[in-house]
C-alpha cells in the first residue's frame, strides 16, 4: 500500500494474531523528538469466532474421532484466512487517525508531533528553528565561551607561579594512593617528592645514584 511508505520509518507493529487478545494497534513516533502515539485496538473478529470454534476441537475428537481433525483444522484456518487483509486495512485507518496527530515537513518530508512542528513556517523545528528559542541559546552559549576564556585566562596567570621543575609524584610510593601531585599522602601522610641531599654539599642527588652529582660524593 502506497500509504506505509509515509510512516516506514517511525511506526511499530503491536498487532496480536492469535488468543482472546487478538486484534490490531500501531505505534506511530515523532522523528524528532520519538514521543509516541498509538492507534485505538481493534479486536481481531476472525481470531475470536476461531476461539469459540477450537471450544469445540475437544469434544470433536471424542466423539468423531480422526474426523476430529477437521475441526481442528477449521478452526486454524478461519483465523489466518482473512488476517492479512483485515490487517492492512486496520493499518491504512491508523495511518488516517495519525496524520491528525503528525505533521508532514516540506522540506525533510518527516513526520514530527505538535511540538516539534513550527506551524508559523510549516516546517519542523528542526528546519525552522524557534527563532526566540535559538537567540536564548546563543546567549548562553556566548556566556558559556566568555567564561571559559576568562577562567583560562586566570589560569595561565596563576600558572606564572607554578614551578614546573619541582619534582611531584603522583602515586604515593609507600600506600599507592593518589596524590595529584600534593606535597604530602592524603592516606598515609608520607612526605612527598622530597629529594634526598648528598651529606657533603647539600645538593639533591637522586635515587638510586651512587655518587652525588654536586661535589662526587660517595652516598
Amino acid at each position: 500500500m502506497s500509504s506505509e511508505i509515509y510512516f516506514s520509518n517511525n511506526h511499530r507493529d503491536l498487532c496480536e494474531r492469535n488468543g482472546t487478545g487478538a486484534g490490531f494497534q500501531f505505534e506511530f513516533s515523532c522523528s524528532r523528538c520519538y514521543d509516541t502515539w498509538r492507534s485505538p485496538f481493534e479486536p481481531y473478529t476472525g481470531e475470536r469466532a476461531a476461539s469459540w470454534l477450537g471450544k469445540g476441537v475437544d469434544m470433536a475428537w471424542n466423539m468423531l474421532g480422526s474426523a476430529g481433525r477437521g475441526v481442528s483444522s477449521a478452526a486454524d484456518g478461519l483465523a489466518g484466512a482473512g488476517w492479512g487483509q483485515a490487517r492492512d486495512a486496520a493499518f491504512q485507518r491508523a495511518i488516517d487517525n495519525a496524520q491528525g496527530h503528525f505533521n508532514r515537513c516540506a522540506r525533510c518530508t518527516d513526520y514530527v508531533c505538535g511540538r516539534c512542528w513550527n506551524a508559523a513556517q510549516g516546517l519542523c523545528l528542526h528546519c525552522a528553528p524557534d527563532t526566540a528559542a535559538e537567540a536564548m541559546a546563543a546567549q548562553h552559549r556566548g556566556l558559556n565561551d566568555a567564561a571559559s576564556l576568562r577562567a583560562y585566562a586566570a589560569g595561565q596567570q596563576t600558572g606564572q607561579g607554578y614551578d614546573p621543575s619541582t619534582p611531584r609524584q603522583l602515586v604515593c610510593p609507600q600506600c599507592r594512593t593518589e596524590t595529584r601531585g600534593a606535597a604530602y599522602c592524603s592516606g598515609c601522610g608520607h612526605h612527598l617528592a622530597q629529594s634526598t641531599l648528598c651529606a657533603s654539599c647539600s645538593s639533591p642527588v637522586p635515587d638510586g645514584a651512587a655518587f652525588c652529582p654536586g661535589c662526587g660524593t660517595r652516598r
